[in-house]
């Protein structure tokens, strides 16, 4: 089994920065890979850093086709979704997701990266993110509660020994822009409706909504994830990171045609306070994988 980039399951790091991005010259693709491929933890005894790279699916397999898994695809088209909702197609070609104790460690080594890539590839999106509370997002409720133990995360996120893209993982990044005001106004009693879950201690309701949030992102019903969520932006405008892996693009794609009501027509209520305003797909390859470009 290849190994896994060590940032996958990195848990517990207080400061995030998610760089995205976006080949200058298509010819110098597998340049542009290789340095990428070549970024390192920075020497520190100040705070370490993890970090996740990741590829457009298609680039990937244009520059790495014998370990590139064949189903695989970007963020390529928009999701159009029931009453108007849509989720925004805003792939770039790569990924730098950082995480570490010190955000000021983050940010030089950000600046080295972004300088190294300068002659060729342009910072398509860059976002800053903190946890909040320990374990809830910006609504307040705690997220995460169905993800699978750390010892079992590798299960559920990584491409298993014996098929191409082994040791890798499919990484889906959107950002999410909550509605502040809408959200507060609600009474806790019918956030917790929408949600599915009490806000306090997240219990799942017995008889929750079949619109709740928990019911539209059922996992036993769509598949196991893998999430790796964190609180972004400002007090005036913020929302969430979502950070999916999985060994199977199509567990996160149903579950995102089932919060925009593609599957049986029922739609997501949290989708009515949250606005996906970014989506991509990333290719996580193995530790491996990206040496064989250095």
């Amino acid at each position: 089994m290849n190994t896994p980039q060590a940032g996958i399951f990195a848990l517990g790091t207080s400061s995030h920065a998610y760089l995205e991005f976006d080949i200058l010259h298509p010819a110098q693709r597998r340049e542009f890979v290789s340095t990428l491929s070549s970024v390192r933890e920075p020497r520190t005894t100040t705070g370490g850093v993890n970090f996740v790279i990741g590829f457009r699916p298609e680039l990937w397999r244009e520059v790495a086709p014998e370990d590139a898994p064949a189903d695989v695809e970007g963020f390529n088209r928009p999701i159009q979704g029931k009453d108007g909702f849509s989720m925004p197609a805003t792939q770039h070609d790569a990924l730098l997701w950082l995480s570490g104790s010190a955000y000021d460690v983050l940010f030089d080594m950000a600046r080295s990266v972004i300088k190294d890539l300068a002659s060729e590839a342009s910072l398509g999106d860059e976002t800053s993110s903190w946890p909040y509370r320990h374990d809830r997002d910006l609504t307040g409720f705690i997220d995460g509660s169905e993800n699978p133990m750390l010892l079992d995360a590798p299960q559920v996120a990584l491409f298993p020994e014996g098929v191409r893209g082994q040791g890798g993982s499919v990484l889906l990044l959107q950002k999410w822009s909550h509605k502040v005001a809408e959200w507060e106004a609600l009474p806790v009693a019918e956030q917790e409706r929408v949600m599915g879950r009490t806000k306090l201690d997240s219990v799942e309701l017995e008889n929750k909504p079949a619109d709740s949030h928990v019911a539209r992102t059922d996992q036993d019903e769509l598949g196991k994830i893998f999430r790796r969520n964190m609180p972004y932006g400002t007090v005036s405008d913020h929302g969430t990171m979502f950070v999916g892996f999985s060994a199977d693009q199509k567990r996160l794609s149903r579950m995102l045609e089932s919060m925009a009501g593609l599957l049986n027509g029922t739609r997501d209520a949290l989708t009515r306070f949250t606005q996906p305003v970014t989506g991509s797909y990333y290719f996580v390859p193995s530790v491996e994988s990206l040496l064989r470009f250095r």
